[in-house]
């Protein structure tokens, strides 16, 4: 399945600071970067736990904001890209 990540968290401290890297390396380790706060991750749905598990070990609740979008339409139906950015295929064909 295809899960959108995105993350807003808050930066005022150091504390904060660590967190923001602690969060986005989690991510990075599972999908793929579209934005700076948002990540997609082609995943099944025990990497899901995981990944939520280890995203929720990380963030402060009371503090930073964490979602996760489960994208279920059909795959030419995704996702629309404009601009420069291409993200990844994993679905289609890997060239080395």
């Amino acid at each position: 399945m295809l899960v959108v990540v995105t993350y807003d968290v808050s930066t005022e401290t150091a504390a904060g600071r660590r967190r923001l890297r602690r969060v986005a390396k989690v991510c990075e380790s599972t999908g793929q970067r579209v934005q700076k706060s948002v990540f997609e991750c082609q995943v099944n749905e025990m990497q899901m736990e995981q990944l939520e598990r280890a995203l929720l070990a990380e963030i402060d609740e009371t503090a930073d904001n964490l979602r996760f979008y489960r994208i279920t339409e059909s795959a030419h139906l995704r996702v629309k890209q404009y601009g420069v950015f291409r993200a990844v295929d994993f679905e289609g064909p890997l060239v080395i």
